[in-house]
């Protein structure tokens, strides 16, 4: 298996809400929902960096083609970060995102590493963190690049 992710999916409890948090409220580019005509079906993607795609399913949808049963949701399963470059970047984020329906779960701070950084919660609890950390470069297509130390 080559390490790479292709899809990130994300269990969510209003599929409705969640994409007009993304679409609406981030500015993020979809389609709208689409396989609704499938139990199970309703499915809303959207195009990131790198090839990179996000799904929003109901989480109800996910247990069921996983064959499992739906749990709780916990905050604390993952993080998705967001690096950009600028402390600037960050608190426009972190604003973009409590503007548009977000928990501002850790507002943007100094970090031990040197770099900036806060989380917010999307309405289904995803935690995201916005960075900006000095030992990366961010290029125009979203790549982070090691900064050489002298």
């Amino acid at each position: 298996m080559k390490p790479r992710i292709t899809l990130l999916t994300l269990g969510v409890d209003d599929l409705e809400r969640a994409v007009r948090f993304y679409r609406d409220g981030l500015g993020w580019k979809t389609d709208g929902i689409v396989g609704t005509e499938f139990e199970y079906g309703a499915v809303a993607f959207f195009d990131l960096h790198g090839g990179l795609r996000l799904a929003l399913w109901p989480r109800k949808s996910l247990a069921h083609d996983a064959g499992i049963t739906v749990t709780a949701a916990s905050s604390t399963e993952i993080s998705i970060a967001h690096n950009v470059s600028s402390k600037a970047e960050v608190d426009a984020a972190m604003a973009s995102a409590a503007k548009a329906g977000a928990a501002v779960v850790k507002p943007a701070q100094d970090t031990f590493y040197g770099g900036y950084a806060g989380y917010f919660a999307d309405p289904d609890g995803h935690l995201w963190e916005v960075q900006w950390n000095p030992h990366l470069d961010i290029t125009e297509r979203g790549e982070h690049l090691m900064k050489k130390r002298g």
